[in-house]
Order: structure tokens, then C-alpha cells, then sequence
């Protein structure tokens, strides 16, 4: 495998990680300000039916959408399991996503016999590949893990950005979607969120991922909602960084196993 090819799969499993922590259902009390949201009309967005919708409500309704909060808050640790699939390299591979409560998380990506793996454990933030080796995250890539790791992320999305809002409607092929735009401190590159207008779930996230080679412009679609255990999850994540794209397609996704909380930690440098 060539190095370029490395950086690429190194690129793909931090979207990987991104993906499962932000359309992850489970929900915890928000902490938000009245300061963040707001019932004016410049903080809204026509439906299809030419009604309005204000964040609140859009974030609200997505919290009923992925099964309610009393159910969701039952949720303590998440393992999904799937199939990972990259055309453009005619390669395919395996995917174990481990997620624990409150923001502890691993993935672990199996590609042509390597291992790409990302974990954090609420304290550090590490990835081990077998280009760049075993390394600790600092400084964007920590940032961005850590809000990433949040296993109660949705429903935090008021307090983990500095100012979000709704910006408008908008068609995602044939669907009806809200869009909605989260800034982080010290970016001035928003992440875009949209929220299907019929369902209320979240089907598209298009933002800035950082990387060892610099920050990426990642989309991520979400499809093929099921229900698990009373929450909506999807199972089946497409990705896209430049021209690469890539599917991963989850066969089983289990909640509430005991994981132990050593698995999250960095490994020992060998």
C-alpha cells in the first residue's frame, strides 16, 4: 500500500469517528442558554409547508425522531459493527465502533490487514496507523475529538458550538431539509447540519475535519434509520473527503454491554 494511500485511510477513519458521534441518538440534558437559540424569524426556516420552524424546534423534534429523550438517556455505551467499502481503491475492509458514556470512544478501522484505530478516553486523544505509528492528538484534532466524543452529542449541540442557527431550507435530492450552521471558537468555518424536514432526522453533516496533513472538507450522509433497543440509529454512513468516497454499512449495533474503561486509553509505546 502506498503512502498516499495511508494518509487517505488516516483521513477516513477521523471522518469515521465524526460521523458515528455526531448521529449518535443518545441524548443527555441540554445546558443551553437562551442566548443560543432564538423564536425570531431570522433563526428560522420554512418547511416545504411554508411553516417555521425555530432551532428549538428542530433540534426538539429530532430528539422524539431518534426515539425520546427518556429512552435515549437509558443508553450508556454503544458497539456498532459493520463493513467498510472504498471504490475508488477497489478495497474493503471491517469497522468496530466502541462508544461510552459520558465521551469516551474507539474506532477501529481493518483495511488489506492493517489497523487504523482513533481512540480517547475523556482525557487524551490518540490514533495509531501503521504510517504514522502510535501519536497523540493536540491542539485541532483534540478539539475536534473531544466534541466529537460527547456520546450525548445531539443534544449538547447548543453548548458545544459557539453560535448556531438555523440558516434555511434546502432539497437534499428529493427530501426537504433544514439547515442548520454550528461555529466553533476560533473558526469562521461553519459546520453545516441538515435535518430532514419529514422526519426530523439528521441525514447530512458538510464541515472542516483536521488531519496530519492539514484540515479537509468532509460530507457525511446518514441513511437507513433503524431502530435499536428504542433508539434511531443509522446504519449505513457514506463519506466523501475531496474525490475519495467511501460506505460503511453497520451489520449489528448492541447498547448497555460493559466496556471497560482501560480498552479507551493510549497503548503503551512498544
Amino acid at each position: 500500500m502506498k503512502i498516499t494511500q495511508f494518509r487517505v485511510l488516516y483521513r477516513l477513519l477521523m471522518a469515521v469517528c465524526a460521523a458515528l458521534a455526531l448521529s449518535a441518538p443518545t441524548l443527555a440534558q441540554s445546558g443551553a442558554t437562551q442566548s443560543n437559540s432564538s423564536s425570531q424569524p431570522k433563526n428560522a426556516a420554512p418547511s416545504a409547508a411554508g411553516a417555521v420552524s425555530t432551532l428549538d424546534q428542530i433540534l426538539d423534534r429530532y430528539v422524539e425522531a431518534s426515539g425520546g429523550r427518556d429512552a435515549l438517556k437509558k443508553l450508556t455505551t454503544r458497539d456498532s459493527k459493520g463493513t467498510i467499502d472504498i471504490p475508488a481503491m477497489n478495497m474493503s475492509g471491517t469497522v468496530e465502533i466502541r462508544d461510552k458514556a459520558p465521551n469516551k470512544t474507539l474506532a477501529t478501522v481493518t483495511i488489506g490487514g492493517n489497523s487504523f484505530l482513533q481512540g480517547y478516553d475523556g482525557k487524551v486523544a490518540w490514533s495509531s496507523d501503521p504510517q504514522n505509528g502510535l501519536r497523540e492528538l493536540t491542539d485541532g484534532e483534540l478539539e475536534e475529538t473531544q466534541r466529537d466524543a460527547d456520546f450525548y452529542r445531539p443534544l449538547d449541540l447548543k453548548t458545544l458550538y459557539k453560535k448556531i442557527t438555523v440558516v434555511g431550507a434546502e432539497k437534499i435530492g428529493d427530501r426537504d431539509t433544514y439547515l442548520v450552521e454550528g461555529t466553533i471558537e476560533g473558526s469562521s468555518d461553519p459546520e453545516k447540519m441538515y435535518f430532514d424536514a419529514q422526519t426530523g432526522l439528521l441525514i447530512r453533516i458538510v464541515g472542516p475535519r483536521h488531519t496530519p496533513d492539514g484540515i479537509s472538507q468532509v460530507q457525511i450522509d446518514l441513511s437507513d434509520y433503524r431502530d435499536v433497543d428504542g433508539a434511531k440509529v443509522p446504519f449505513s454512513i457514506q463519506q466523501s473527503i475531496g474525490e475519495m468516497s467511501y460506505t460503511i454499512s453497520f451489520t449489528e449495533i448492541h447498547h448497555n454491554a460493559e466496556m471497560d474503561d482501560a480498552q479507551f486509553a493510549k497503548p503503551a509505546e512498544k
